[in-house]
């Protein structure tokens, strides 16, 4: 007996799709009822149809050899099929590898320090090399302490797959890299025009987890979660409620100022803004639920984590 991953239903003979990989009950088998990726590829006919619902449906459309290559290569079954529907759980992989090698390789086995010029060249985005463009990436999944990694990573691991989900794999890579690359810059950018080339850089995966909570905001604004796991609360008052806290903290008289202190609060809120902005975007697009699921099976669970990760650090 397996559960639908649609809407949680115990089914004895369930049915997987193989554009997605996911396990689904009669009556969300179909491709069109759980808004299954592929039908973002409608113009790839096989890449609609050929999802293993049906296997007396045959469609011989013509397909370029690259998408189709892309198909084998990222399909159930393929060398890289684990990275369809699991993204989230990729780049919480990848965040901790990065610590490893923030904290142990690189001043163990490398004698870079963080405050060294080869690790701040290696993962901080800094004001005043913003051209070492790799940093616009590895400064989104290096972090400035476990403190840090470990509240960034639990926003990743309960709201990531949700959205993953609903969104598909390449639209939520895009969010995530968008929003982290996008608030890493402001933040920098602004560094740069009020404190100079010389002032603090900017580390960690908020402004990216920033952007996956404003699209689930968009998309179902009351559904409940739990700050600090014990207070409950619809998940638009914590979203609205951090970004005050944010605005507050960074532009107010009584905050640290926009670039003061140790968090990076205008990346949060650059991040917060791409996502609601993308969030408006595609939710006509994507399924809605009326709740939605925390991990693969089971019922719709109302509750989460609490709240977005840690702060965006500056090193």
């Amino acid at each position: 007996m397996a559960t639908c991953d649609e809407c949680g239903k115990h089914e004895n003979l369930p049915y997987q799709c193989r554009r997605c990989g996911n396990t689904f009950c009669a009556e969300h088998r179909l491709p069109e009822n759980h808004d299954c990726p592929g039908l973002s590829d409608w113009n790839d006919p096989s890449g609609v149809f050929d999802s293993g619902f049906d296997d007396s449906v045959q469609n011989r459309g013509s397909t370029s050899r690259s998408s189709g290559f892309a198909d084998r290569l990222l399909g159930t079954g393929g060398p890289l099929g684990y990275f369809r529907g699991n993204m989230s759980y990729v780049f919480l992989g990848v965040m901790w590898i990065t610590f490893a090698l923030q904290y142990f390789i690189f001043p163990f086995l490398l004698g870079a320090s963080p405050r060294s010029s080869l690790w701040q060249a290696a993962f901080v985005l800094s004001p005043g090399h913003i051209e070492y463009v790799w940093t616009w990436l590895t400064s989104i999944f290096a972090h400035g302490g476990f403190t840090h990694i470990a509240f960034n990573s639990i926003a990743l691991y309960f709201f990531g797959p949700v959205v993953e989900r609903y969104l598909s794999t390449k639209r939520f890579a895009a969010l995530f890299f968008g929003a982290g690359i996008i608030a890493g810059l402001a933040q920098v950018f602004s560094t740069l025009l009020t404190v100079g080339p010389f002032g603090a850089g900017v580390v960690g995966a908020s402004g990216a987890i920033m952007g996956v909570l404003g699209v689930l905001t968009v998309l179902n604004p009351n559904l409940k979660v739990y700050l600090y796991f014990i207070i409950p609360m619809p998940l638009w008052v914590l979203t609205f409620g951090f970004a005050a806290f944010s605005i507050v903290a960074g532009f107010g008289a009584a905050g640290s100022g926009l670039v003061g202190g140790n968090v990076a609060h205008l990346a949060h809120l650059a991040g917060l803004l791409v996502g609601l902005a993308y969030g408006v975007r595609v939710k006509d697009r994507v399924g809605v639920p009326n709740s939605l699921q925390f991990g693969r099976g089971g019922g719709g669970m109302g509750g989460g984590p609490g709240g977005p990760g840690g702060p965006g650090r500056r090193p």
